[in-house]
């Protein structure tokens, strides 16, 4: 028999007084300078400060065929890694966007649509993550969705105007999986997602 395992004992949520917003930046979006008290653990008082980026909540979702055993990913030229050691600057990922107002499902279904031309039906959410908690506000919802050749109603592409060129890319999971492997996927939700779908096997993420 497999030893009980208890959850762990977490302690109390800290305490937290904001002294100060300061706004930096209202460029593209918000980046402000937040200071604040912080009640650590042994119940003593420390003043912070520390920069958060606001740019919205988004979602992201990976389309996936079980019969044929495939996944379908974008790539695009993403400016912040290509000043961060990445060569084209060009990035494969799942499709994704910024909520802008919208409910979820509405943005992710709009973002499938506008990105790869796939008009997807019964969306399932799967989870929510924080992206990157130290500096950035932005939560993502993650979503999964089968697809059929037919339901590519478009070219996709993303949007000219706002500078989008994107690239649809077919894989077999098996090939995605492996590209992770190698480094030629590395944005972090869509690892997530590949991930997801290796643990629970694509036909057991029919809805």
């Amino acid at each position: 028999m497999s030893p009980s395992v208890s959850a762990p004992t977490l302690a109390p949520a800290p305490a937290v007084r904001i002294i100060d917003t300061e706004l930096l930046s209202n460029n593209w979006y918000r980046l402000s300078k937040v200071t604040f008290d912080f009640q650590r653990r042994d119940g003593s008082w420390q003043r912070l400060s520390r920069e958060a980026y606001d740019r919205g909540n988004g979602a992201t979702l990976l389309l996936f065929n079980a019969r044929r055993g495939t996944v379908i990913l974008t790539r695009q030229f993403r400016l912040p890694t290509f000043v961060n050691g990445n060569a084209n600057g060009m990035l494969i990922e799942a499709c994704a966007g910024l909520l802008d107002g919208a409910e979820p499902e509405a943005c992710i279904r709009r973002e499938v649509q506008e990105e790869t031309g796939f008009q997807i039906e019964s969306p399932r959410k799967i989870f929510e993550a924080y992206m990157s908690p130290g500096s950035v506000t932005e939560k993502l919802h993650f979503f999964m969705a089968e697809y059929e050749s037919h339901q590519q109603t478009g070219e996709g592409g993303g949007l000219a105007h706002e500078g989008e060129d994107i690239e649809v890319l077919e894989l077999p999971l098996a090939t995605a999986l492996a590209m992770v492997q190698s480094g030629e996927i590395q944005d972090g939700k869509t690892i997530m997602l590949l991930q997801h779908a290796a643990l629970q096997g694509l036909a057991g993420l029919r809805v």
